[in-house]
């Protein structure tokens, strides 16, 4: 019997492994540097596993096992740790999985920009050196009809910046029921914090009245600011100011005001049968001096927080220090021009731009395509497990629309030799994951959010799985 001395007396030096003949092809395939790390690391890790183990009467490993093992982990290694994975949960802007998908004619573009020299900062009339904005500020000011736009990484950024150039060092007023937390447990009064500027709470949390707002404004006060609650309701007995009102209060008192909208709607979606969410515009029409919002969200494009409103306020931001901390790269303007072109023709966005085709694709649709993989999987693992075609609901996600169900169709599969969860796993560690929901001991697999090239993988992925 095999005692903790015999078994790490057995385990074999790097140089032997690496002289094994049952090394050459990871020797051919990978860099010598990486592949003596990655022996090491398997070495000192069987090591210290046999002796902290109690029971080592499974450790035994020969030395093909060793070097079956250590493939194992230079493979992983190698492989790349930000891949694509299928969106079978219903939840659109998932944000786990990278919120909004782009336009395809947009992905082009940003791998023709990315992939050579640009004009990202050049002014190509003057021949002279010029501004990364210009590239989208004039189609923001079209669609918005505002006077000036910026844009920088993130809608936290935004509005850090417009905070921190409108009000370091005084006071932001805001009411109680808006101070939201968004994704991350970042918190409003968190970001007003670091921006330099004091938060000043206002009414309650189910009501805030104009007076709440003007009674707080004092000399130090700087800017009012509203907050769009667009990932969580509050319902009842409540009331709060309009945008309207809050912009006359401002003007009354020779204050900016300033709206984060958060996830940053340009088309009214209740047409489409979705709850109605204030626009961009709208809020700009309203009289604000300053809109914040999302681009990765319901605009349905890159990451990045843009920033529309006054032009007088827009120019301090852009000479802000700030603003070199948060601007964007030259793949994420490529991307958001390219999205925002797509609003010229409403039409054409709510086809092409993936996020609203979802939100507002047609039930019919999405079964038609349920059917088509029903049946291709029916043939290939019916024999394996239990397959329906299904009702369900999916969701907006990324915050947005919080509480809505937009009625779907799903595929739900019952598996007979494994469990559930076991599925869900195996699905989540395929080489292109293929993240499910769990509802009722089934795994649900949301066609809303499929996309039908996936089908491919998803047959091949469940034929694996359920051999």
């Amino acid at each position: 019997m095999l005692d903790k001395k015999t078994l790490l007396s057995n385990i074999p030096s790097v140089d032997e492994l690496l002289n094994d003949e049952g090394m050459k092809n990871l020797i051919q395939s990978y860099p010598r540097p990486l592949l003596v790390d990655s022996i090491r690391k398997f070495l000192n890790n069987y090591r210290q596993t046999i002796i902290s183990s109690k029971d080592i009467s499974d450790l035994h490993l020969d030395k093909e096992e060793i070097i079956q093992k250590i493939s194992g982990l230079i493979n992983k290694r190698m492989s790349k740790n930000l891949r694509n994975a299928i969106n079978a949960t219903g939840v659109v802007l998932h944000t786990n999985l990278g919120r909004a998908c782009l336009n395809h004619e947009v992905m082009e573009s940003i791998i023709k920009i990315s992939s050579r020299y640009s004009n990202l900062e050049f002014d190509l009339e003057k021949g002279v050196r010029g501004s990364r904005y210009n590239h989208v500020e004039e189609i923001l000011r079209y669609l918005t009809k505002a006077e000036a736009a910026m844009v920088v990484n993130n809608n936290a950024a935004a509005v850090m910046l417009v905070l921190n150039t409108i009000a370091q060092g005084g006071e932001v007023i805001v009411s109680r029921g808006q101070l939201v937390e968004i994704g991350g447990s970042f918190r409003i009064p968190d970001v007003m914090m670091q921006s330099g500027a004091k938060l000043v709470e206002v009414g309650t949390t189910n009501k805030t009245h104009w007076w709440d707002y003007e009674s707080a404004i004092n000399d130090d006060t700087k800017a009012l600011m509203k907050v769009h609650t667009s990932n969580y309701r509050i319902i009842g007995f409540t009331e709060e100011v309009s945008s309207e009102e809050l912009v006359a209060l401002g003007r009354k008192k020779n204050l900016p005001v300033i709206e984060d909208l958060g996830s940053g709607m340009f088309i009214d979606l209740s047409k489409y049968g979705l709850p109605y969410e204030p626009t961009v515009m709208e809020a700009v029409a309203s009289g604000m001096d300053i809109v914040t919002f999302s681009g990765d969200k319901m605009l349905g494009g890159p990451q990045a927080g843009i920033i529309v409103g006054k032009k007088q306020y827009i120019e301090q931001m852009k000479k802000n220090p700030l603003t070199r901390a948060f601007r964007i790269d030259k793949m994420t303007l490529a991307a958001l021009e390219g999205t925002l072109r797509l609003y010229y023709d409403e039409e054409k966005a709510i086809k092409e731009i993936p996020v609203l085709r979802m939100l507002t694709e047609d039930n019919k649709e999405i079964r038609r395509r349920a059917e088509i993989l029903y049946n291709r999987l029916v043939k290939t693992i019916g024999h394996r497990c239990v397959i329906a075609i299904e009702d369900d609901y999916s969701e907006v996600g990324g915050g947005s629309m919080p509480m809505y169900k937009i009625p779907t169709t799903v595929l739900s599969i019952l598996p007979e030799n494994i469990s559930v969860n076991q599925l869900e796993n195996k699905l989540r560690n395929n080489e292109t994951p293929i993240i499910v929901r769990i509802y009722k001991d089934k795994v649900l697999l949301d066609m809303r959010t499929i996309w039908e090239d996936e089908f491919d993988i998803i047959e091949d992925a469940l034929t694996k799985v359920l051999k």
